[in-house]
Parts: structure tokens; sequence; C-alpha cells
């Protein structure tokens, strides 16, 4: 078979769109799509990742999303590997278009929602695994306290007020991602900035999934009052959340047995380095 791999490049979200609604995803339209493949962030980007190409037609895609950030005072340059979909009759091939990306120099590479023979395939390709327990925690109707030093709030504008410095610039990169649901909660011990993507395992009723805290001891002191903003406002009755992410186990929160895993690869970050940000989770609302 002559089949090429190629770079995924502006010029092609269109074609890849339309491969992804049709054979990973239909519950995304061929616009959600498109929209998705280009995250409203800024970073050099080589690619939007790699594709199969078989007589002229699209047959398989492996996703990128990339991202520069400053860790420790430095830059360093991530690739997230994201979507993989490939043709079963092209399945021999879906090792190549990994290759393609990991061949890319420079960079550190995630891989935050592996599944199946891709868990072990990365472990042999040298990437390590990140505490992935997780936990739920219903979102309840607590009282609400007539506390004046207390901010709960997902009003953008009033978001941009209580945000600075890396926080502020982090938010305004995902603020128009289409996963992200945005909350700041503020005390008079600080402020955070957490994020959050609605899911439905398996059509059980939506749940939040924690994706970032900005300020984990800020985010333990208002989770209850986060948790009530969650079910009033967004209708969400429970959180799943992952205490690496979160910061701590809450109270009464229940262990969730999950195949979900994360892993990376990187020649000088440690784990604690690494985080959900920049990802499919935040660009891609499947």
């Amino acid at each position: 078979m002559n089949v090429q791999v190629l770079p995924i490049t502006s010029a092609d979200v269109s074609r890849v769109a339309h491969f992804l609604h049709a054979h990973l995803n239909t519950r995304l339209s061929v616009d959600m799509w498109a929209r998705a493949l280009t995250p409203p962030w800024k970073a050099a980007a080589p690619n939007h990742g790699f594709m199969l190409i078989a007589a002229g037609l699209v047959v398989g895609v492996y996703l990128a999303f990339y991202a520069d950030r400053t860790i420790g005072g430095a830059r360093h340059r991530f690739c997230n590997l994201a979507g993989w979909c490939v043709l079963p009759e092209y399945r021999l091939l879906s090792i190549r278009l990994l290759r393609a990306l990991l061949k890319q120099p420079g960079y550190h590479f995630t891989d935050l929602s592996p599944s199946g023979t891709v868990i072990p395939m990365n472990e042999r390709l040298g990437f390590r695994h990140l505490d992935s327990t997780l936990v739920a925690v219903p979102n309840l109707p607590w009282p609400a306290r007539p506390r004046g030093d207390r901010t709960v709030t997902a009003d953008p504008r009033r978001i941009e007020d209580l945000l600075s410095g890396d926080d502020l610039e982090r938010y305004r990169d995902h603020r128009d991602a289409l996963a992200a649901r945005h909350v700041v909660l503020a005390d008079r011990g600080g402020v955070c900035w957490a994020v959050f993507r609605h899911d439905r395992p398996k059509n059980l009723p939506f749940f939040a999934s924690l994706v970032h805290v900005s300020d984990q001891a800020v985010f333990r002191r208002m989770f209850r009052p986060f948790t009530r903003h969650l079910l009033l406002r967004h209708g969400v009755p429970a959180t799943l959340l992952e205490p690496r992410v979160a910061g701590f186990r809450p109270p009464g929160a229940i262990t969730v047995p999950t195949e979900r895993r994360r892993m990376y690869r990187s020649d000088t970050l440690d784990p604690d380095r690494i985080d959900l940000l920049y990802s499919e989770l935040v660009a891609v609302p499947f």
C-alpha cells in the first residue's frame, strides 16, 4: 500500500475534522472538531499532529496540541498527544503516526488519556505514569454563609479583575477553549483559578471533572462553596477529581475504579511539573 505519513497543516483541518466526526466521535460536529483542532492559546506549533493518506484520502489521524510553558524560570516546549484514530484496514500502520510525533526534537510529551494497548506501548517508549487516582464527591447545596470575604464567580469580567500575573495569562489562554469551564475562588488568604470540564462517562449524568487549580490551599478551603456553585449554577450533581490535581482528598470522597491513565515522557521534568492544561482535556469537548 502506498500510504503517506504527513503533518496536519492548517489547510488540512477541514478534511481531518470530517474524518474525526465520521470515525472517532459523531457527537462533535465537523465545525466543532475544526475549532478544537486550533486551540486558542499561542504556540509555535509545527503541525496539528500527523495523518495517514492513502489514495488522497485521510485514513488515520493522531492529533497533537503544542504549548510553550515557563517552568522554574525556563521555557519548555510541550507536545500533548491527543485523539488517535485509524481505519481498521490501516491499523498496522498506526505506529508510524506515533513515531512521527515522537521524532520531533526538543519536546516534553504528555498523553493524558491513553487506553488499551496504547498504555504498554507508551511504557516501552519511555513514558512514565502520573498518579491518576480518581475520586468522586457529591455536589451538595451547602448553606451559603453571609461572609463578605469569600468570592465564588464564573463571570469573565470578575475573573479578569481577580486574577493577575501568570494565572491571568493562563486564564486568557484558556478562556475560549471549547472544553474548559472556569471558576475563581477567593478568600482572605488568596485567589484560586479552577478549571473543570463536563464529562458524561458511560451515559451517566454530567460530572464536573477537575482539570486545574492554581492554588491548592485556597481550593481546599473553598471546596464546599466550589461544589455548591457547580450544583446550583451549572446543574452538575458530582465532581470527579484527582487528588494530585486538587492537592487533597476531600472528606467523604469515593474512589472510582477507572482505566484512566496519565502519562508523560521527559528527560528533565519531574511528575509534579506536569499539569493538565494546554491539552485535549481543555480543547476537545468529547
